[in-house]
């Protein structure tokens, strides 16, 4: 009866037409006809029929496909094979997609790979209006792709048990006839239209792509996966993207060192995601992904992957990142014009915390591996710039004793024989020092919480005089000496006497009062843990801390007393 239903009159066709040709086909399909089905379709006489219902079958014709019965897989390819003939190409394209976008979570991988021939065979009868339709079919391709789970390990990656890395491939497979046809309208017109319509829709996959799956993708050395679907796909996705005129460094520049306030920047910010920026930045430098076709000599990209670190600054591969970045800039190479970028300042503020913030040792390490790294990329006056910028911002006694210490270590430097510059030496250098010999709160400066900030302070003075001789005066602190005593080293010694006073007398107090001295009290050694000291073992440690900046202060004043007596 149902075989019958199909070949209904071929004339105007009604709803109910509509619905009896839907349900006799599915019918037929499940009951094992598809050879009988078959016939009936490509009936001559049954063309109308098919050309205007056909798409209609789709469904149930695709739940047949996937449940792979030997006996009914040639008649139902050929059914479909049909169908992408006969049928109108925009009714085939929505029925497609909506087998795509039903699939549940167990076919997905098998429902995108079944119907990506044919979908690519849809589009490709739109002929030139085909850019839209191309457009909507990758991103509801991509959209599901994305929900199959990532593999993690080198096994799962071979095994690919969810499918993802075969929808990968033959998402490529699929491409490819799309971007040559970008690719031949560079040969005809010698350069891309950015406004091109199927351009653009390629740039939306690639993009998307790079943010789902890529971006949770943990790539695997060649060395131990000669063959990874993953890599492969990382690798063409950046090659379609530069073969469709895409500039990778200026990709990577763009929301850092180009943001424009025109119209239209909403979809600049919708085909140039950052999370896709991002993932791009780490498949060039730290996975060297396509290396070969992305320039060396391009100082800006390291601030563009500031920028992602900062963005991504919690995510697990941003230090691994940046560092990479870093080390494939050369010393002392970025211009001081760079720093103007407000990202910047963001980042040495988040590398800044895990420094002082971070629970995990080796993290701070890193941390200030990294801090170390990136200060020795900057030109002599960027450097400059940035420790002034850092004292004045970092708030952190221990972060500006180090800043101090780099200090030191620039005008050590600039004093050895062909290294003289403008910048750490003479008038400038003085601006910079100011900063550096001051006290936060004059005499009332708690010293104790500044103790690396004024040893290393001080230290850089004492070098300095004995360094520096006073008729060379290269540096010019012998021209400000007699405001650095007036506003540091007098400050410094009356604020020392004060609290060396105060803490030798609680010592006292404590040694003689043994019940107080045996109970506990908090003391913070650092700015991330606090552990607990008896009150004696604490007034101890202060009282042997302010001996300590005595013994630098009290040998400062003697080199400048020395200075200052007139000879005999």
């Amino acid at each position: 009866m149902a075989l019958e239903q199909l070949s209904i009159k071929d004339e105007g066709f009604s709803p109910e037409d509509y619905d009896l040709f839907f349900t006799a086909g599915r019918t037929c399909l499940e009951q094992g006809n598809s050879a009988q089905v078959l016939s009936i379709l490509v009936d001559e006489k049954n063309k109308n029929i098919v050309r205007c219902m056909g798409w209609n079958l789709l469904g149930p014709l695709v739940q047949i496909l996937l449940k792979k019965e030997d006996k009914n897989l040639p008649h139902c390819h050929a059914i479909l094979s049909h169908l992408l003939e006969v049928c109108s190409p925009k009714e085939l394209l929505v029925g497609l997609l909506e087998q795509v976008e039903e699939a549940d979570t167990g076919s997905i991988a098998e429902t995108v790979t079944l119907l990506l021939k044919p979908l690519q065979t849809v589009l490709l009868r739109l002929g030139m209006k085909k850019a839209s339709s191309v457009g909507m079919a990758l991103s509801t391709l991509l959209s599901q792709v994305a929900r199959l789970p990532v593999p993690v390990t080198k096994e799962q990656e071979e095994d690919d048990v969810f499918g993802l890395c075969h929808c990968c491939t033959a998402l490529l497979q699929f491409v490819k006839p799309f971007v040559e046809e970008v690719k031949e309208g560079v040969k005809d017109n010698n350069r891309i239209s950015k406004d091109n319509e199927l351009r653009v829709e390629l740039l939306k996959f690639c993009m998307k792509s790079l943010s789902k799956p890529l971006l949770e993708v943990q790539l695997k050395d060649p060395d131990t996966l000669l063959k990874s679907p993953l890599r492969d796909f990382a690798t063409e996705i950046l090659i379609i993207l530069s073969s469709i005129g895409e500039s990778l460094p200026d990709l990577l520049s763009r929301n850092v060192l180009k943001r424009r306030e025109v119209p239209g920047f909403l979809e600049e910010e919708v085909r140039y995601p950052k999370e896709s920026l991002a993932c791009l930045s780490h498949l060039l430098f730290v996975d060297h992904i396509a290396v070969d076709i992305f320039p060396n000599e391009h100082r800006e990209i390291f601030f563009a992957d500031i920028f992602f670190f900062f963005m991504f600054f919690q995510s697990d591969f941003c230090s691994v990142l940046y560092e990479k970045s870093l080390i494939r800039v050369e010393d002392n190479s970025l211009p001081v014009d760079l720093l103007e970028l407000k990202t910047f300042f963001s980042v040495p503020q988040n590398l800044v915390k895990v420094m002082t913030l971070c629970p995990d040792q080796t993290l701070r390490t890193k941390g200030l591996k990294v801090f170390q790294l990136s200060i020795d990329k900057f030109n002599t006056e960027a450097k400059y710039k940035f420790f002034k910028g850092m004292l004045k911002t970092s708030h952190h006694a221990g972060v500006e004793g180090y800043i101090i210490k780099n200090i030191k270590n620039q005008i050590d430097f600039s004093l050895k024989p062909c290294n003289g510059n403008d910048w750490f030496l003479g008038k400038h250098l003085l601006p910079l020092l100011r900063l550096v010999l001051c006290l936060p709160h004059g005499p009332e400066t708690d010293l104790l919480q500044n103790l690396d900030r004024i040893m290393e302070s001080l230290n850089l003075l004492r070098y300095m005089l004995i360094r520096d001789k006073e008729w060379e005066n290269e540096t010019g602190i012998w021209t400000e000496l007699y405001k650095i005593e007036d506003n540091y080293l007098k400050p410094l010694r009356t604020g020392l006497n004060m609290s060396k006073a105060h803490y030798e007398a609680e010592l006292k107090s404590a040694k003689e009062n043994k019940k107080i001295s045996s109970k506990g009290c908090c003391y913070t050694v650092d700015t991330v843990n606090s552990v607990c000291m008896p009150l004696l073992q604490v007034l101890q440690s202060a009282v042997f801390t302010f001996d300590l900046i005595e013994s630098v202060l009290t040998r400062i004043e003697e080199i400048i007393e020395t200075k200052e007596r007139p000879l005999s």
